[in-house]
Formats: C-alpha cells, structure tokens, sequence
C-alpha cells in the first residue's frame, strides 16, 4: 500500500508510538509520520506509508490551525500542564483584557523555545538538560502567527484559543507569553492541532479505526492528494515504459519549462515528481507501479 493515513493521534501516544501502532497492522510496508505532535496534544498527524515517504520534502506543512485552551493562575516548567509549576498569582485576567492582547501576538514575532523541547544543545535535546537540571540556553526564533481568536471561557481561569500559524511555533510558548503580557501567570491546558497543510480533523481516521478496517487502503489518500499546491504536468500514456525506467523525457521544443518541483501524469496515473533542466523532464521521484491501478487525483 503506498499513501497517506491523516491519522487523530490521541494525548497521551507520541507519534513514534502511533507510527508503531500502524506499522503492526501491516506487513512490511515502510511506514513514517509528516509532523511531529507532542505526547499530550491531540489532532491531526499525517502517516506516510509505502512510497508516501519519498515526497515528505514537498508536503505543504508551513500552515497549522490549533484550538489550544489556556489556564491562568499558574506557569510551569513545561510550559504546559504536564510540568512543575514555577508561579502562582491569584489575579485572573478577564475577556476583555484577554482579547485586546492577543494581536500583539500575531504576524512576524520572535519566540524563545521552551526549556522542554527536542531542539540540540550542544548535540542533546534540550529536554535532557531540563530533566538533568541544567537550563538550556535556547536562542528566540523568528516565528509566524497568522491570527488567533478568543473562541470561548471554559472555566474560572481558562479560555479557548483558535491559532493559525506557520511551522516551527510553539503553543505552549505562546500561552506563557500571553501570561507574561497580561502580568498572570499562564499554561498550556489542552491542544488540539485541527489542521497541518492539507490535512484536516474533520476528515481525520482514529487509530480505532484503522485497526478495524478490513479496507485499509480505502482509508489512504492517493500518493498526489496532498500535493495539488505543486505545478501539474502530463505525458502521453505511450511514454510508460520510460516513466517506469525514471528516464528523462525530452521537454517540447518552443516551450517553456515551469520551475521548480512538478506533479508528473503519464496518461491519467499518477507518475511522480520531476522537475525540468537542460531540456529535460528528469524525475526525483518516480512512485508509478508497472500495474497501477490506484486512484489518482486530477492535475
């Protein structure tokens, strides 16, 4: 089986754990995740299987929606409500304070990366320093936030987020900086990641599902499915044994080659992607079997 599972990975599983659990149910194939989503977080986490592996560098994943639920009243360690907590304040913020704050939050922001994160310091994840004592010396990042909106108060202290972002930011931060802002201590409750690129909650298998299924295949999405933002090009069905050899093909005398990377059809399936140089269509990837009958997306 070769495709994409967007898979609602539960709290509590990492997402080397979900990529174990769907491994187990097949036999054989290569199976890999598209994002990583922390242990507690819950949502959206793409799986690749069989060949989807091979185009996990053009996967569109720079744009991510969460409904994250912020606490007030105490930050931790961790950012979130899993760690210790470091201050404690009795004075809430309200809505209205809550709101007016969070556009500060939004556009082109530097953010400094939790303490409790996988990023390399001096060749260890900075969690290990953490665990260990140390503090990590962690360097402020250049960050995206599109927009966030205050959805709704869930509690006496807590609040529901809709944040829109690019790849790279850190919820949890985001929560403790809003803390910051509003002098309230602050956390990260519960996150649910409801979209990364393409792949949305609402068309989301649980595991529960997947290991029932007597279908699993139907559950895939085709190989092209979640690279439609790429350029689509078609070669005659004539060419097929060249495809399937990864030949290069001549590019059409008097044309222009698009840049970059490009979707390639031959006949109506599915072939791979390519990109055009020194007149030439050669492939980076070629995906298409000698009998292929997967459904295919349109270019």
């Amino acid at each position: 089986m070769n495709g994409f599972l967007n898979l609602l990975k539960p709290p509590g599983m990492t997402s080397s754990d979900a990529v174990v659990q769907i491994r187990r149910t097949l036999s054989g194939e290569k199976v890999g995740h598209a994002g990583t989503l922390d242990p507690e977080a819950a949502g959206v986490l793409p799986i690749m299987v069989g060949k989807a592996a091979r185009l996990f560098d053009v996967l569109v994943e720079k744009e991510k929606e969460y409904i994250a639920e912020i606490a007030f009243g105490a930050a931790t360690d961790t950012q979130d409500a899993q760690g210790t907590a470091t201050s404690l304040s009795a004075r809430l913020p309200s809505m209205d304070a809550l709101a007016a704050c969070l556009p500060g939050f939004v556009g082109d922001i530097m953010q400094v990366p939790p303490d409790f994160s996988a990023l390399k310091v001096g060749g260890k994840p900075a969690y290990a320093l953490a665990r260990g004592g140390e503090r990590p010396k962690l360097a402020a990042r250049p960050a995206r936030i599109d927009s966030i909106d205050l959805l709704e108060r869930t509690g006496e202290n807590t609040a529901l987020l809709r944040v829109r972002c690019g790849k790279g930011v850190y919820i949890r931060t985001l929560c403790h900086d809003i803390g910051l802002w509003l002098g309230c201590p602050a956390h990260l409750r519960f996150l649910l990641r409801t979209k990364t690129g393409p792949f949305a909650v609402a068309e989301s298998i649980t595991l529960e599902e997947w290991i029932e299924s007597s279908d699993k295949a139907r559950l895939l999405w085709p190989l092209d499915a979640p690279i439609g933002h790429l350029p689509a090009v078609r070669v005659d069905a004539s060419f097929h044994g060249h495809v399937i050899n990864g030949r290069p093909l001549a590019w059409p005398r008097g044309e222009a080659p698009p840049a970059g990377i490009l979707r390639v059809y031959c006949g109506s399936q599915f072939a791979g992607i390519a990109r055009a140089l020194d007149g030439k269509l050669k492939f980076q990837a070629m995906l298409m079997e000698k009998t292929d009958d997967v459904q295919t997306s349109n270019p």
